[in-house]
């Protein structure tokens, strides 16, 4: 393939000083890539909005919104988390090099800039970010659509089939920013604290279908989770025709015979465990039974008679 034919890397380019703007511009585009320019942190997110760069190199110091802001804002969008960004700053002083990483950089280059040693880490942050990109479609393809989130809640990446699930739910293009909701932000500290025993699943009411696992710690600040798309269990309309349930009943009687723990049926209908106690207290007087397995079998039965 010719190097015309090769989809070309886009630089997003954010400095105030017309010289250095200059100067990578020509380096850049001279070693096949498109480059955007911005010149400072606001006009970064327009373009942002409208497309998404491959790496980002950021001057730490401008006036408005300074790069180590700017930084920030560009990792809590779930669509630019991959996206390496460079820093490029005179302050060379540790705590400013700490203080960029820390804000989600990957590397940090002090002025004047030396265009081979920037070039050549440019190839290097972008192979990484392909390996990554790569590493997460493979997950993917595999039905493990994992994400990554922070205290906060903010998702710091998501595999491309977790990220649809979380748009679609949420109602958001693919570069909006996601968040958890305070619901899942209590179960993720509950799930934090089990100490590596195995935690419940948990899920919206408003989507039960949609299920959220806690996979473990990957950093300090850096908590994975993985998302599936359960099918639903619609009550039958036996369960209240024939077996005389309501439909509150008649769901919960379709999780259970689907082999669904008490638990398990609280966090998919959006109840407390005591409600489902209740509900499961009525099922087992209206069928006449007085366990679970009992009324496993007696809902099978219905549905066989029916289908």
């Amino acid at each position: 393939m010719s190097t015309e034919s090769k989809k070309r890397d886009i630089a997003l380019v954010v400095d105030d000083s017309p010289e250095t703007l200059r100067l990578l511009t020509d380096a850049l585009d001279g070693a096949g890539m498109t480059v955007m320019v911005a010149l400072d942190g606001a006009a970064a997110m327009r373009i942002v909005d409208q497309i998404t760069p491959d790496i980002v190199l950021l001057d730490a110091v401008m006036p408005g919104i300074d790069g180590f802001e700017t930084c920030r804002r560009l990792k809590r969008d779930a669509g630019l988390a991959n996206v390496p960004v460079i820093f490029m700053t005179g302050l060379a002083e540790t705590e400013h090099i700490v203080r960029g990483l820390d804000a989600g950089g990957v590397d940090y280059v002090t002025k004047p800039i030396v265009i081979e040693e920037m070039l050549a880490r440019i190839r290097v942050h972008l192979g990484n970010a392909r390996l990554t990109q790569s590493a997460r479609a493979a997950l993917d393809v595999s039905g493990r659509f994992l994400f990554a989130v922070n205290r906060q809640g903010h998702i710091l990446w998501a595999t491309p089939q977790a990220q649809k699930l979380l748009s679609d739910h949420h109602g958001t293009q693919a570069g909006d920013e996601i968040g958890l909701p305070a619901s899942l932000l209590q179960w993720l500290e509950q799930a934090k604290g089990k100490s590596g025993q195995k935690s419940q699943a948990a899920s919206l009411p408003e989507n039960p279908q949609l299920r959220f696992y806690y996979m473990g710690e990957l950093a300090p600040n850096e908590f994975l989770l993985r998302l599936s798309k359960e099918a639903g269990a619609s009550p039958p309309p036996e369960f209240t025709s024939e077996l005389g349930l309501t439909t509150r009943e008649g769901e919960v009687l379709a999780w259970l015979s689907k082999g669904k723990t008490n638990r398990d049926i609280a966090q998919i209908l959006g109840l407390s465990p005591r409600t489902v106690d209740k509900h499961l207290e009525q099922i087992y007087a209206k069928l006449g039974v007085e366990n679970r397995t009992a009324a496993a079998a007696i809902a099978a039965n219905a549905t066989r008679r029916n289908s």
